[in-house]
């Protein structure tokens, strides 16, 4: 059976990382959309940016979210295979709106509630020795901190079960996490 992973959790705490190194491993993974989006926004004059257009930006990820979903689940049915780790999901959208205080679609409660994901979410602390910000994540620690408290909230709203991952060598967080689900 396959199950859909997902990594949530504060910005600039190392799940990037992690994916990359399970993607080097073998296994599918799909990489953060708020990166591809401000990217793609910032390429093309676009407004869609958390610094502009919150609501746009929200809009872009979900949108962004649910593709990557959909493409996995195709796969899923053509090729077998265990398991996709998500580097955050739709789920985090509700985060995001909440923290940014802007109004969930309903739309978007109804596509957290449908899509299927496994109920064990590993989320990773903020970790301020490694935490950096650049020229696509211009929060500053402290709203880290704060995505951190929304993505608690709003994954155990919708039901989920928090994995705190550690704060160890990404070698050792790629074996917790595997050990979790195995």
């Amino acid at each position: 059976m396959s199950q859909n992973v997902i990594f949530t959790g504060s910005p600039g705490s190392g799940k990037t990382t992690v994916i990359q190194a399970l993607t080097r491993r073998g296994f599918r993974c799909s990489e953060e959309v708020g990166r591809a989006v401000i990217q793609s926004q910032l390429k093309h004059g676009g407004d869609a940016l958390p610094w502009k257009n919150k609501a746009a930006f929200r809009d872009a990820m979900v949108q962004a979210e649910l593709n990557n979903y959909n493409a996995y689940q195709a796969l899923q049915n053509t090729i077998i295979f265990d398991t996709v780790f998500f580097d955050r999901s739709i789920i985090d959208c509700v985060g995001y709106s909440n923290l940014e205080n802007l109004s969930v679609p309903v739309e978007l409660d109804v596509l957290c509630q449908s899509l299927t994901y496994h109920k064990q979410v590993f989320i990773f602390p903020p970790w301020e020795a490694i935490f950096t910000n650049d020229a696509e994540r211009k929060q500053d620690y402290a709203e880290a901190v704060r995505t951190y408290e929304a993505m608690v909230a709003t994954y155990t709203q919708y039901g989920y079960t928090l994995i705190e991952v550690p704060k160890v060598p990404v070698t050792q967080r790629v074996a917790f996490i595997l050990d979790r689900l195995a």
